[in-house]
């Protein structure tokens, strides 16, 4: 539903990242979310309950039950919220998909499997899926052009890269390769050559 980006104020509030249309509907006082920490952190296994959302200069701000601190802020920030939701359930929006639908899918182009999805990237211009392959990490556009095609069901994602975009990575690969590959030290193949050569000449030979 939304990541926790800063405190704010001295009194446990945190400036929120919202990944919904609906905050109205997601956002109400009493609210329960699961977090995504580290394994590490004092809320890992946890849930917050929502206090209240407020709105300051236009950014959401939520106060949350037993935060009551800048310090318990602090220790949230970058905590990702969820919410137990029906996997099968569809915004009404068309083409549309919450978050945790999409991770996890296996991203294929020309029938081939490329990656999977490892997160999305929500920016002002437009949302990016971040595709987890082999060689590395890919930002794909969430566009229509370049991904026209998500099935939950099947739990695949087709995409149309422009040519080069998955290629680069497995060219930096090979390049990598290459330069770690062993050099023969040419200076010690001509000593060991002249090496030889002066054994040779001190060898000494039988004319008989």
């Amino acid at each position: 539903m939304g990541r926790l980006t800063k405190a704010h104020g001295l009194k446990g509030a945190l400036k929120l990242e919202l990944f919904t249309d609906t905050p109205e509907q997601r956002f109400t006082p009493g609210a329960s979310f699961t977090l995504q920490v580290p394994e590490t952190s004092e809320w890992s296994g946890k849930t917050l309950t929502l206090g209240e959302l407020r709105w300051y200069n236009g950014h959401p701000v939520g106060f949350f039950e037993g935060v009551d601190d800048r310090t318990a802020a602090e220790s949230l920030v970058k905590a990702i919220l969820w919410v137990d939701q029906d996997l099968d359930e569809l915004p009404d929006e068309d083409d549309a998909w919450y978050h945790h639908q999409l991770v996890g899918l296996r991203v294929e182009r020309d029938g081939a499997v490329v990656g999977t999805v490892s997160r999305v990237d929500h920016l002002p211009a437009q949302d990016l899926l971040a595709v987890e392959t082999e060689q590395g990490e890919v930002l794909v556009p969430f566009v229509s052009a370049l991904v026209p095609s998500v099935d939950i069901e099947a739990g695949v994602v087709t995409v149309t890269p422009p040519p080069g975009l998955f290629e680069e990575l497995a060219d930096d690969s090979s390049d990598a390769d290459a330069d770690d590959s062993p050099v023969a030290d040419d200076s010690s193949a001509v000593d060991a050559s002249a090496d030889a050569e002066a054994e040779n000449a001190s060898r000494p030979v039988d004319e008989s």
